[in-house]
């Protein structure tokens, strides 16, 4: 007798072991993805060293990105009649941007405050996300509400500054 309830221990050990690894896993996994999706941006604006800087105004905008004429900040950095800025709700037509041109091309982000904030934003996401993962796989409830906190402040703080 003693050993059957021994051996649902130990299954039942094994078990939340198995759980703990697997939910754990695929909450890394959802943080890594943010993280990846947010460094394609925000390598340009937060390590702008050597990078052209300066303002776009956007002149026109079609489907998917807007363009206008780039004004530089920066030395070295060239005059461009078109410079590709992705749209989104928070680009204009009329308005003056400040950005940095990506190496290689005529794409640009928005920079400053607002651009390294919009950049973080897929984080934000995956922090929702993973929280959801971390409180109901993880049973951890306290490092959950701090998930859904850190990524509601930087939605938040991304949508104002944007």
């Amino acid at each position: 007798m003693s050993s059957v309830i021994l051996s649902r221990q130990t299954s039942s050990a094994v078990l939340r072991l198995c759980r703990f690894a697997a939910m754990g896993t695929v909450a890394v996994l959802i943080l890594i993805a943010g993280v990846w999706a947010s460094w394609g941006t925000a390598q340009h604006v937060m390590l702008t060293k050597g990078r052209e800087q300066g303002t776009v105004e956007v002149a026109r905008c079609g489907a998917d990105a807007c363009w206008g004429r780039f004004t530089p900040l920066s030395e070295g950095s060239q005059p461009r009649a078109r410079v590709v800025l992705e749209k989104s709700v928070a680009v204009e037509r009329g308005r003056t941007y400040t950005v940095v041109v990506k190496p290689g091309g005529d794409d640009a982000v928005r920079s400053g405050p607002a651009g390294v904030l919009y950049a973080w934003v897929p984080l934000g996401g995956a922090l929702l996300l993973a929280s959801v993962v971390v409180a109901g796989g993880l049973l951890r409830t306290r490092s959950a509400w701090v998930m859904v906190l850190s990524g509601v402040a930087l939605v938040t703080a991304a949508f104002v500054a944007v």
